[in-house]
């Protein structure tokens, strides 16, 4: 970062992602914090000095106490192994007298930017706000790249900028996943809607060798092709559209697998009585919410010689422990041949982190991606505002 530029005593903004899970003021989830200390520790080594530009929750484009930033820096302190101040505004005096107070190596977490209407606006007033307080600019919050706000996009085009480190590892893994993976390359998608993947379907059709599907939307693909759902979860709107993802799958060479057999339950509940079955023999009443043995046989055997994998979303209502067997045992053994060397492993998205780490897989995979919207909007084939917006800039990463 800037390695050929003399950052001592400079102050460099950095864009981190730190809209972390809690439950009052308690950190319940520490990956983000955790994943970006190696970009501070770079930083801090050449003596810069750091402020933290990030978000929390969703203010009303005002300062709110439930969405004050204020109770991190201890957290941060704790986790990272140095002090953390804190400026309670982002912008002005406030944040350049903070600024001001740091030594070389110092770090400030500033209030959060959502607190400015100018923020998620992206108004270039509110940017050179913020460029004012510094001489350079990284943005080291893939997860929030998806967005055109101020902290993110509009600050990139005023200051020499480049992504951090944690970025750049996010960027090479969707690169060796999506743009240039090593063929055959497979994917699996979960999840209870075609409607809300149709860009992430018609985008990987086009780019993999094989597609697994996995939850409500294979059964909507099962339905198009003739299967009665029963009371599984299945979109009636959206066979003609299944066609057509199919249809254009058949065009690129793309193998669309599906679940052959399930496991069944009479209700919607995690001591439902349930049974695996054949998928076209699902009783009146019943519903479909995970997928069976003789499937996750089918979905290792299509994916044996890929030697690249990707994933989002689960194969089965993987939070009640009787439904969660297809997920956990496909995700063991895309991880076992990660550990092997056999595949390149990338996964991602809320659900996605959540299963795999309940399966204890998570380890294993090459790379899990924390972020949400901005990981599907890259499968999806979408420009992000924050990435793109770097190569632009002058020092660019």
């Amino acid at each position: 970062m800037f390695d050929t530029t003399d950052i001592k005593g400079k102050v460099i903004l950095l864009r981190l992602d730190l809209n972390v899970p809690t439950e009052g003021t308690r950190v319940t989830d520490f990956t983000r914090i955790d994943r970006v200390k190696p970009t501070l520790d770079a930083l801090r080594a050449r003596g810069a000095r750091v402020a933290i530009l990030a978000h929390f929750g969703r203010p009303k484009a005002k300062p709110e106490d439930a969405y004050s930033m204020k109770f991190l820096p201890p957290v941060l302190a704790e986790r990272w192994g140095f002090p953390v101040s804190f400026a309670s505004d982002c912008i002005g005096d406030v944040a350049r007298d903070a600024i001001a107070a740091l030594p070389d190596g110092g770090v400030v977490l500033l209030e959060n930017v959502r607190f400015h209407a100018g923020e998620e606006k992206d108004e270039p007033a509110f940017a050179a706000s913020l460029a004012r307080l510094g001489q350079f600019y990284i943005n080291d919050a893939f997860s929030v790249s998806h967005r055109a706000h101020a902290s993110v996009h509009g600050l990139a085009k005023l200051l020499p900028a480049q992504a951090g480190l944690t970025m750049k590892a996010e960027l090479a893994a969707l690169d060796a996943a999506i743009a240039n993976p090593k063929r055959p390359v497979g994917a699996i998608v979960g999840g209870s809607k075609v409607s809300t993947k149709l860009d992430l379907l018609g985008n990987l059709v086009t780019k993999m060798d094989v597609l697994v599907l996995g939850g409500g939307m294979a059964n909507t693909f099962l339905a198009s092709r003739g299967w009665k759902p029963e009371a599984s979860l299945y979109e009636a709107d959206m066979l003609d559209t299944a066609r057509a993802i199919s249809a254009k799958a058949d065009e690129h060479g793309c193998r669309i697998v599906l679940p052959t057999d399930g496991v069944m339950a009479e209700t919607y509940a995690a001591d439902a009585q349930h049974k695996v079955t054949l998928r076209p023999d699902i009783p009146a009443g019943w519903q479909v919410l995970d997928v069976g043995p003789d499937t996750v046989k089918l979905v290792e055997e299509a994916l044996a010689g890929c030697k690249t994998i990707l994933w989002n979303g689960p194969l089965g209502v993987f939070e009640m422990p009787a439904f969660a067997k297809g997920t956990n045992a496909v995700a063991n053994w895309v991880s076992a041949q990660t550990k092997a060397g056999r595949v390149t492993s990338v996964a991602g998205g809320g659900d996605t982190v959540a299963a795999l780490s309940q399966a204890g897989a998570i380890d294993g995979f090459t790379y899990v991606s924390t972020a949400g919207g901005a990981f599907l909007e890259w499968l999806e084939g979408k420009e992000l505002p924050g990435v793109s917006v770097l190569a632009k800039a002058p020092l660019a990463a």
